[in-house]
């Protein structure tokens, strides 16, 4: 055994010593210090796109903030402006049924736009008729709408509390 151990030792002696590593030569370590700097540059890019975007999104919510805070009641009157109808309002609008008033009810496709299901002569649908537009929808659907908004779903005009006044 002590043979193997001496032989591989030895053996080991023998052996030419490791090759060191080429040197570069002055283009390919100028190419390399390129390449370096192609992405150093590419990185400074898109960190500067970033922060002029959030500086961007930044002042957009500032101005709107201080818009909101300089004048609370127009700010607050303009969010209301598209509110939507109370019950009261939604009451005095005036239903029809389709067979009844289908030359007063403007629409296209002869259905509903909200659900798009067309009304049905046979049927007698009740119709709710928006009295700006003479729009006409099915009183549920139209009902929802006008719950959440002030207007007319299919043209956006909008419906105000003198509309339904003069909607009786």
């Amino acid at each position: 055994m002590e043979e193997t151990y001496h032989s591989n030792h030895h053996h080991d002696q023998t052996l030419p010593p490791p090759v060191p590593p080429p040197s570069q030569s002055p283009s390919a370590a100028a190419s390399s210090l390129d390449y370096d700097m192609v992405v150093i540059l590419a990185a400074m890019l898109c960190a500067l796109v970033c922060a002029l975007g959030l500086n961007t999104m930044l002042h957009c919510v500032v101005r709107c903030t201080r818009r909101s805070i300089s004048d609370p009641a127009r700010w607050v009157a303009s969010r209301r402006l598209n509110a939507g109808l109370t019950r009261e309002d939604l009451a005095a609008l005036p239903v029809t049924t389709y067979a009844a008033d289908k030359a007063a009810v403007t629409m296209e496709g002869g259905g509903c736009a909200i659900c798009l299901v067309d009304f049905e002569e046979g049927n007698e649908e009740k119709v709710r008729v928006l009295p700006r537009c003479g729009h006409g929808f099915h009183v549920g659907c139209v009902d929802r709408w006008l719950r959440a908004h002030s207007s007319c779903p299919t043209c956006r005009r909008r419906i105000g509390p003198l509309d339904v006044a003069t909607a009786c």
